[in-house]
C-alpha cells in the first residue's frame, strides 16, 4: 500500500485526554505490516498545523513506556508528538517471516523513516518543521532515519547508545563473547526464533537484562503492554551494529543529553568527536540510563534541552 493511501486508511480509533495531553490513536504500514501509533496534541488543539517530534524509544520497548513520557513533555512545550511501536513489537505487526521481538537496527531504522513520511501527512502536523528524538538504542536508528531525509529538521538523543566494535567488546564479554552471542543469534535463526524474557531480578539466569531496576518494576517500565520478550535472534544484527563509527553521515543539527553516571558515554564523545555539524550537549550529573527514562525531574531537564533545539529551528 502506497503511503498516499495512507492517511485515510489511519482511522482515528480513539481520543483520550491526559491531563493538559490528548493522544490519538492511528496506524501506518511499513514493509506489508500495520504499525500501531499515537499522536500526541495539546488538550483542546483546533487542528492547526504544529512543529512536531517523532519520539523512539530504548530496546525492547513499547511506545507507553519512555516515548510516552517524552512525548507528553514535548507537548507541554508546544509541540505535537509522535510515538509508535516498531514492527516485531508492542501492537504493531510482524517482521517478515512472523518474527517478532528482534532488535534489528535495519528494521527499526526504516519503521522511523515511514513513521515521519506518514507524520507529515497529517493535517495537524507542520510538515516543514519535523524533529526527531532518539532516546538510547534508537539514538543510533534515529540517526540513521534523519540522515539525508528531507522531511526531518532536527534530531535530538537523550541517554544515546552509541556504539561501537570496542564498546560492543566491552559490555558483552571481549572478543569471545560477542563471537558466542553471535553463534547463539545464527543457531535461534536457523530455528526460526528463540525468545527469553527481557527483564529479571539481578542475577537471573536466561534473561536478556537479569538487572532488575526498571523493566522490572510495575510502577516503572514493567507496564502491561511492555512484552518483556526478547528473541536471541538478535544478537547479531545488535552486535555488528556500530553507530558511534558513523557520525559523519548526520547532515542535521543535534541536540544530545547524557551524563557521565549513565550507560556508555564513551560512545557519544566518540561521536562527537566524528561529528563536523553544530551540536548541542549537556551532561547531567549523577542521572542513571534509567533516570533519563522516568524520573520526572530528570526528564524534564532533558525536555527543556530538546524542545530549546527544536524551537531553534522554526526560525531557519
Amino acid at each position: 500500500m502506497k503511503l498516499s493511501a495512507l492517511t485515510t486508511a489511519a482511522a482515528l480509533l480513539a481520543t483520550t485526554a491526559l491531563a493538559d495531553v490528548e493522544t490519538r490513536a492511528v496506524s501506518f504500514e511499513n514493509d506489508g505490516a500495520t504499525l500501531s501509533g499515537t499522536l500526541y496534541l495539546p488538550e483542546g488543539h483546533d487542528g492547526s498545523p504544529l512543529p512536531t517530534v517523532v519520539v523512539t524509544g530504548a530496546w525492547t520497548s513499547v511506545q507507553e513506556q519512555m516515548p510516552a513520557n517524552y512525548a507528553r513533555e514535548m507537548v507541554e512545550r508546544g509541540f505535537a508528538a509522535f510515538t509508535f511501536d516498531f514492527r516485531g513489537w508492542g501492537k504493531s505487526g510482524d517482521l517478515p517471516q512472523n518474527v517478532r521481538f528482534v532488535e534489528s537496527p535495519e528494521a527499526k531504522t526504516s519503521d522511523i523513516e515511514k513513521a515521519f513520511e506518514f507524520v507529515a501527512s497529517l493535517p495537524e502536523v507542520d510538515a516543514t518543521q519535523i524533529n526527531g528524538l532518539g532516546i538510547c538504542a534508537s539514538a543510533g536508528y534515529m540517526v540513521d532515519a534523519v540522515s539525508g531525509n528531507d522531511i526531518v529538521k532536527r534530531v535530538g538523543l537523550v541517554a544515546p547508545w552509541l556504539q561501537n566494535e570496542e564498546i560492543v567488546e566491552a559490555v558483552y564479554g571481549g572478543t569471545d563473547g560477542v563471537a558466542g552471542l553471535i553463534e547463539v543469534s545464527k543457531s535461534a535463526e536457523a530455528a526460526g526464533g528463540q525468545i527469553i524474557p527481557a527483564a529479571g531480578p539481578e542475577g537471573a539466569e536466561g534473561v536478556l537484562m537479569p538487572i532488575g531496576g526498571y523493566y522490572y518494576e510495575a510502577d516503572r517500565g514493567a507496564i502491561p503492554e511492555y512484552d518483556d520478550k526478547w528473541n536471541n535472534a538478535g544478537w547479531e544484527g545488535w552486535l555488528t551494529y556500530h553507530p558511534a563509527d558513523n557520525p559523519q553521515r548526520l547532515d542535521k543539527p543535534l541536540a544530545i543529553v547524557h551524563s557521565e553516571s549513565a550507560a556508555i558515554p564513551q560512545g557519544v564523545k566518540s561521536f562527537l568527536n566524528g561529528f563536523a555539524g553544530t551540536a548541542t550537549t549537556q551532561w547531567l550529573e549523577d542521572v542513571t540510563q534509567f533516570d533519563f527514562y522516568d524520573n520526572p525531574e530528570d526528564v524534564s531537564r532533558a525536555a527543556d534541552t530538546m524542545a530549546d533545539h527544536f524551537r531553534a529551528g522554526t526560525d531557519s
